[in-house]
């Protein structure tokens, strides 16, 4: 047996699923205090909105991509608070999105974030020497701090030295400290069983005479002293002692973290109580109440949080970094994420059971009991929705399936069950953090799926659409019988015209039925891209203002926004002092035509892992330079420029290989980055500099090496 615990898989699920509902929870009351939501809310039992889909936030974004330090660096106990710091940079689009840019001086984040930007490295970056006491000892010590504490289960010690690096990228002093005791908790979930003990072990990793250990231990003795006190009480007491008004700054850690103690104390255990007493204390709430949430649904495990909570999360969840292509996602596949990179750190395989699922077999596995990976059915004129929910008896691989239920579906009518692979504003409640969208699905893959049913005939088939033109592929149909299994696949092969939007599974009604019912045990996107981005066919979007410290932005669809200006004109991606990506991350050996009017310092990008991690061509005066991006880009190969303003470049890249040719096939350059990490994979992307470029269309096949 290794020292991950059995349970490790499902606990983990938890524990993020109650991050994600903490979040969602707190959010609509945060910034108000205590007295505000006492006299216009009153006692808090459920979510308090009822959203649409809940867009990108911080608290959100912070845990999943600071976590790839590990993935993108080293992953042992090695990892350093300078790697990081780099880990900000190349996910973090430039002043907006991701987290709260309020200003030098003023947002931790933001001041961490330019420190980063302009060369220093962390911790420096974050430290009371470099941005003072009052800037360095806000919250966000302890927000992002999450991801650690799952990837580091039973193991508190580990999950403190970690947590204590990524907290000073951007803090100091007693959110550090914060940071450390909010993973270490964590941590400790996974192996204790009650939450005051959770408590008193995580104090021994932090100072104790600093102020985030002196108020909590002030509030576990109100507790003591006080066994029949409500928590009203006690946070009137928490107010007294450790308020707002004692500590300066818009956001600092200590009242917060009082709050937190109090709900957890209170709550005792019931995933429920807390995270209600933890929004009805105010201040801070989404990010009080999301860490609570992540601790305490570590704790429990997944028969300790309540459906109510759960189900209206559907796994649903996108984030707002750099790469359009990782930020729609759902909560199996962080899930799967965060684990592979706790067995890896802990020098561990998973455990056969969940070998499939932690090593990514399948897209889409619902291997998690109450996992439903954020599939959807249209709306139909039935009175009653249809429903969707995991069923852990029926299943052909794995642990479970997607069971769905289609009601009162006619004879003849189709009826679909599907993933969204796209999104636009209207998709969502708010637009909160900047969300911006490439595709997850390309022509030239494939699609495959095993579906079941457990009575009932009825016609299935692959179900997929585009938007834009509105185009609706479906594959070969087939006849699906009562208690068995069959895959069925479709390639999308040729140009859709217009982005695929959904994937999933088309079912046809053969007579009149009060219930049909299917059953997706797993659903794959996989094969080769054979893809055209022609500018042509896309649009600016406008994502509406909707908090105080937001504004109103406008993205063009498929394109995710680092920095600059972008606009559509007339068919034409025009840029100027930035860059912008699209396409898939995953993308490895590939063949790429990118037609385009460089201005100077204008480039095709390649192998985009991120703002300071990719390729690209660039025009050098009468020049191509061909670079690498290493926090900041430096030449590697360099070619005399085509004469004409409107170039075509042929890009080639195999293995470590990279070949540029120009429109005839000729070869310009050729390098080979005999790096010892060289940049094997990643999305595509444009440049621009002071001089405007303009860029027409990109194709790309993905090839065999």
């Amino acid at each position: 047996m290794g020292n991950i615990p059995a349970n490790y898989v499902e606990k983990c699920y938890a524990g993020w699923l109650g991050k994600v509902i903490g979040v969602r929870h707190g959010t609509l009351v945060e910034g108000w205090t205590y007295e505000q939501i006492r006299d216009s809310v009153g006692e808090i039992t459920d979510y308090l909105t009822n959203y649409r889909d809940y867009a990108s936030d911080d608290d959100l974004n912070g845990p999943l991509f600071f976590l790839r330090a590990l993935e993108d660096y080293e992953c042992s106990d090695r990892l350093t608070a300078r790697e990081i710091g780099l880990t900000w940079l190349n996910y973090t689009p430039y002043e907006h999105g991701f987290y709260w840019w309020g200003g030098y001086g003023v947002s931790t984040e933001h001041t961490a974030y330019l420190n980063l930007w302009r060369g220093m490295d962390a911790p420096e970056s974050g430290s009371i020497a470099t941005n003072g006491k009052t800037v360095a000892e806000q919250i966000g010590g302890q927000i992002f701090i999450d991801g650690w504490g799952l990837a580091c289960p039973g193991n508190p010690a580990l999950a403190a030295k970690l947590a204590g690096r990524a907290a000073s990228v951007s803090h100091d002093g007693n959110a550090v400290y914060g940071g450390q005791f909010v993973a270490v908790c964590i941590s400790l979930a996974f192996v204790e069983k009650d939450i005051r003990t959770v408590m008193e072990k995580a104090l021994a990793y932090i100072p104790e005479d600093c102020e985030y250990a002196r108020v909590v231990r002030a509030v576990m003795a109100y507790r003591d002293e006080h066994p029949r006190a409500d928590w009203r009480e006690a946070m009137e007491y928490l107010i007294a002692n450790w308020g707002y008004d004692k500590y300066p700054g818009s956001c600092h850690v200590i009242p917060n973290s009082g709050a937190m103690a109090l709900a957890m104390l209170w709550g005792n255990g019931d995933f429920s109580r807390t995270i209600n007493i933890g929004n009805m204390c105010g201040w801070d709430t989404d990010c009080n109440v999301g860490n609570i949430a992540t601790i305490v649904g570590t704790l429990v495990g997944l028969e300790g949080i309540d459906p109510k909570w759960s189900e209206p999360v559907h796994d649903f969840l996108v984030t707002s970094c750099t790469l359009g292509s990782m930020n729609l996602t759902n909560l199996p596949e962080c899930v799967r994420f965060i684990c592979r990179t706790g067995y890896r750190l802990a020098g561990e395989e998973p455990p056969a059971e969940w070998r499939d699922f932690v090593c990514g077999k399948d897209t889409f596995d619902f291997a998690l009991r109450g996992s439903t990976c954020s599939f959807r059915t249209e709306k139909t004129k039935a009175a009653q929705e249809d429903m969707l929910r995991h069923d852990a008896r029926f299943f052909s691989t794995g642990r479970g399936s997607l069971r769905v239920t289609l009601l009162d579906q006619d004879a003849g009518e189709a009826r679909n069950v599907f993933y969204k692979t796209y999104y636009h504003p209207e998709d969502f409640h708010d637009s909160r953090y900047d969300p911006f969208f490439s595709p997850v699905l390309y022509p030239g893959q494939t699609v495959c799926a095993r579906v079941g049913l457990d009575e009932k005939s009825i016609p299935v088939a692959v179900y997929l659409f585009a938007d834009g033109h509105g185009c609706a592929w479906e594959g070969e149909k087939t006849v699906l019988q009562p208690g068995k299994w069959i895959d069925l696949s479709l390639v999308l092969s040729g140009q859709p015209g217009g982005r695929v939007e959904r994937v999933g599974v088309r079912v046809e009604g053969l007579t009149y039925a009060h219930i049909n019912r299917l059953y997706i045990d797993h659903m794959n996107l996989g094969g080769r891209t054979d893809y055209q981005l022609d500018f042509t066919r896309e649009t600016e979007e406008n994502w509406a203002k909707t908090h105080t410290w937001l504004l109103p932005h406008r993205e063009i669809t498929q394109l995710a926004r680092h920095r600059g200006v972008w606009t559509l004109e007339n068919g034409v991606l025009y840029g100027q002092n930035g860059e912008a990506y699209t396409g898939n991350v995953t993308w490895r050996d590939v063949e790429a035509v990118c037609r385009f009017a460089p201005g100077q310092n204008g480039g095709f990008l390649f192998r985009v892992q991120g703002a300071i991690r990719a390729y690209g061509v660039f025009r050098d005066g009468e020049c191509w330079s061909l670079r690498k991006n290493e926090r900041g880009w430096r030449e590697v190969a360099r070619a005399e420029k085509t004469n004409g303003a409107q170039q075509t470049l042929r890009v080639r890249c195999v293995g470590n290989t990279i070949t540029v040719a120009d429109a005839l096939g000729k070869t310009l350059m050729s390098y080979t980055d005999a790096a010892e990490k060289p940049y094997l994979y990643g999305a595509v992307g444009f440049a621009a500099g002071e001089e405007q470029s303009a860029f027409h269309s990109v194709e790309l096949r993905e090839v065999a090496e």
